[in-house]
């Protein structure tokens, strides 16, 4: 999600933003509401990676931004080590509870995407859905993933890009709460461009395919009324707006849909395009 609006507390005198600072709102936005409830709805991202990825029974894996463990579960239904890390405690309790239910074997760590608390070269793969694209320093959390991953070993990532539905709800929110000033935007991790800046210097071969996950509700004001619950930065978006702006925000968005809508009925059928991305680390 768009990172907050930076204010001059926030700005370093030569560097630009304070990435601390903004890591820590953004941190304040993702353990509101409740991801958990939006993120198994993405579950199929999660399953197809593993199968680009042509995942092997007893690879370790580490998930880094896993939320509630989408990638984590899919990899270790396929007999893989599995070690699922988040900065958000709560999200990490409940992707322990789904695998419990499961009966997936699985480690949990708290930790953050651009401090990774891993040895170099510690694992087979290492993945991301619409996780390590929301982290303030892009590069870093790039150097990170490579890092821990073994010469040989795979990077997969699934990135909304920014011209499908996700990435223009996106610039939607930008225009009320204005993205923070020096920070790259998220969904340019869903650019063929900026993987190639973040990865291909340490990469044997990158493949990229463009997919689409069909978001599926019972009616667009259905989906806005669970993601302005549920889903910290639009929750937190529309709390910073008064009455009018937030009518206006909610008007947006719905015609967004409307755009999107495939249905042809009263329910919610809209298609959001995303980057699935394996690297082949050299």
């Amino acid at each position: 999600m768009n990172t907050p609006a930076v204010n001059p507390s926030q700005m370093t005198p030569d560097t630009g933003p304070d990435l601390a600072a903004l890591k820590a709102r953004q941190h304040g936005a993702w353990s509101s509401g409740d991801y958990a409830v939006i993120g198994t709805g993405l579950q199929i991202v999660g399953e197809d990676l593993c199968e680009a990825l042509d995942l092997r029974a007893g690879q370790s894996v580490l998930d880094v931004a896993a939320g509630n463990g989408n990638v984590s579960l899919a990899a270790a239904r396929r007999w893989a080590e599995v070690t699922a890390t988040d900065y958000v405690a709560h999200l990490l309790e409940r992707a322990r509870a789904r695998a419990s239910a499961d009966g997936l074997p699985m480690q949990f760590r708290e930790a953050d995407a651009e401090n990774l608390p891993f040895d170099d070269a510690s694992f087979d793969v290492v993945v991301s859905t619409f996780g390590v694209m929301f982290t303030p320093d892009q590069a870093q959390a790039a150097r990170e993933m490579s890092r821990v991953c073994r010469s040989g070993g795979h990077i997969g990532l699934a990135n909304w890009t920014p011209a499908g539905f996700v990435g223009q709800l996106f610039r939607i929110i930008g225009k009320y709460i204005p993205p923070a000033v020096g920070v790259k935007s998220p969904v340019l991790w869903g650019t063929r461009e900026r993987i190639s800046e973040l990865f291909e210097h340490q990469a044997r071969e990158i493949r990229i395919a463009e997919r689409d996950f069909v978001f599926r509700y019972r009616s667009p004001r259905h989906w806005l009324d669970v993601f302005r619950t549920y889903y910290g930065p639009l929750l937190k978006a529309f709390a910073a707006l008064d009455a009018a702006a937030q009518k206006n925000l909610a008007d947006d968005v719905l015609e967004l849909i409307a755009r999107h809508n495939r249905s042809g009925d009263a329910t919610m059928v809209v298609p959001s395009a995303y980057l699935e991305i394996v690297i082949t680390k050299s």
